[in-house]
């Protein structure tokens, strides 16, 4: 393990909320809940002010409402955080040629092999560069970890949020980790957790104490010794630039369960024709057809069906996933279903199970809400407006949904750069309305990013409702 803290861990800071907040004046420093609105849905992301009252992510949409009547509830905008993903990971990837991105909102980077950073005062000059350099670029805040080690720095980005710097010294981890609770540690889900306190052992401290052979007995052999090395503060993981892709998959939570046999059939056929979408989109093909089935009573099956050669082909991938539908038993009801394509290659064969060979399918738009089965025309133009997406009015301008319902949809006019807008309220069917696509959350500036040296007298004022953060060290 290397002596200096020159791997860097980045994790904005409640990025969904965050992001809507910037975009909507009239949501700033206001509670914010961002996911899925539907009796089954969950939370992506709640923004600090809505974490006051005990929201988080991955808590059941409806319990979030008992806990935050008053909060905003918006349905995520991917395309959206993506764009502003993609700026920030072009930040990182100035300081490093090694940055391995975990998801839209988080990221590893190794700034020795970068040349940026080779001792702690460079690293942290680095660290503090890249957060008023994100906060220029995006409005947005970040918190920085750094330390000798892919663990550590996690760990260090966490102890810094929201909106902070920490640098965990060489030498000091072993003291900073002991006291920890065992679910700090890579490897460490609630599954092995448990099993951990059921065998007396809750800190870190007591994996060291317990010793690696009683780890091996409870664990397994390889589980086993990695467990007892991260305990000791040993992580030889390297910052891995690239990931191999090895899936493309897609699935949907229903509302209420699907017990006619033909909706489940059609909606098998719709996710295979997305998932085919964003395999193409990702210019691969691939070999292995899954289906997934969560059934009524939460228990999730998975089957799957192994194609001679590599396929990008809609038709294909539909009767595979029929297929494997004949299979699945989904009396009594489904309340999940996803198709994913593995095996993946750069490149298609003909594929010999094709039965309707040469057929073309137009590829419709990707939909960013469940297709469900509404007869009412009025209802189904309500579902164009969903809550919290952009919309434009050939008067007023540019806009958010805050609802729709009873024929009729409310948005608050106001851009990311305005005082917060009125609101005004519609028919869903105004020819005057209409979808629109986000407004960036600063405008290109030259020059806008922020040398090192600069910092403290550069930093503009975020727009997420963090203020200033800490620039410390843990020893």
């Amino acid at each position: 393990m290397r002596k200096t803290p020159t791997i860097l861990h980045l994790d904005m800071d409640a990025f969904y909320a965050s992001a809507e907040q910037a975009s909507k004046p009239s949501l700033r420093g206001k509670a914010v809940v961002v996911g899925g609105l539907g009796p089954r849905g969950v939370v992506a992301t709640a923004s600090y002010e809505a974490r006051v009252f005990g929201v988080h992510s991955a808590m059941p949409m409806g319990q979030a409402r008992r806990l935050a009547p008053n909060a905003a509830y918006l349905v995520p905008r991917f395309g959206f955080y993506k764009a502003i993903s993609e700026q920030v990971m072009g930040l990182l990837r100035e300081l490093s040629p090694l940055v391995e991105p975990l998801s839209l909102d988080e990221a590893f980077v190794d700034l020795e092999a970068g040349g940026t950073a080779w001792d702690e005062a460079s690293a942290r000059l680095a660290g503090a560069k890249l957060r008023a350099d994100i906060r220029a670029v995006t409005g947005l805040t970040g918190s920085v970890g750094l330390a000798a080690s892919k663990m550590l720095a996690k760990i260090a980005s966490e102890q810094a949020k929201p909106d902070g710097l920490v640098v965990i010294e060489p030498g000091t981890e072993r003291a900073l980790l002991g006291p920890m609770s065992v679910r700090i540690l890579p490897g460490v889900g609630p599954a092995t957790g448990d099993h951990l306190r059921r065998a007396g052992i809750h800190t870190v401290d007591e994996i060291v104490e317990a010793g690696e052979d009683e780890l091996v007995r409870l664990l397994g052999k390889a589980h086993g010794h990695g467990l007892h090395a991260m305990a000791l503060a040993y992580d030889e993981r390297p910052v891995v630039a690239e990931r191999e892709t090895k899936s493309v998959s897609v699935e949907d939570t229903y509302d209420v369960d699907i017990h006619d046999r033909v909706r489940v059939s059609l909606e098998v056929q719709r996710l295979a024709d997305r998932c085919v979408r964003r395999l193409r989109g990702a210019g691969l093909s691939g070999r292995t057809i899954v289906l997934k089935v969560r059934r009524y009573d939460f228990s999730t099956l998975t089957r799957s069906e192994t194609l001679r050669g590599p396929t990008d082909d809609p038709a294909v991938v539909r009767e595979a996933a029929l297929r494997l539908l004949e299979g699945v038993d989904s009396t009594g009801g489904v309340r999940l279903l996803g198709v994913g394509v593995s095996g993946l290659a750069d490149f298609t064969q003909e594929d010999l199970f094709a039965q309707a060979a040469g057929e073309r399918v137009e590829s419709a738009a990707e939909e960013e809400v469940d297709d469900v089965a509404v007869p009412e025309a009025t209802a189904a133009a309500e579902r164009r407006w969903v809550a919290g997406h952009d919309v434009r009015h050939a008067e007023y301008g540019h806009g958010w949904v805050q609802g729709s319902g009873l024929g009729r949809v409310t948005v608050r006019f106001e851009t990311p750069d305005s005082e917060p807008g009125r609101v005004r309220t519609f028919l869903v069917e105004d020819p005057a309305l209409e979808p629109a696509e986000p407004l960036p959350l600063t405008e290109e500036v030259p020059g806008a990013q922020a040398s090192a040296s600069s910092v403290p007298a550069s930093l503009p004022k975020s727009r997420s409702g963090n203020g200033g953060g800490a620039d410390t060290s843990r020893p």
